[in-house]
């Protein structure tokens, strides 16, 4: 899955590969913005770790990795 977090007061926003299912990712963020959690923690495909504060959370897009093309007719 891709993810794409916006921070608050940040320029640019965090894209993560993970291999964690839609519905974990959709649980992660619900418990950082209802307050069960102080912070948004992800793990991308490479087992790196993302932690992001829940109160600085402006945007969380979730979505299907787009598939790169190669060759000349992409």
């Amino acid at each position: 899955m891709e993810v794409r977090i916006g921070v608050q007061h940040a320029t640019r926003e965090l894209v993560i590969e993970s291999t964690e299912s839609s519905d974990t990712i959709i649980e992660a963020v619900s418990a950082a913005l209802s307050g069960t959690s102080e912070v948004l923690t992800l793990e991308d495909e490479r087992g790196r770790r993302v932690v992001v504060p829940a109160d600085k959370l402006a945007y969380v897009e979730i979505g299907e990795p787009e598939s790169r093309r190669v060759g000349f007719g992409a």
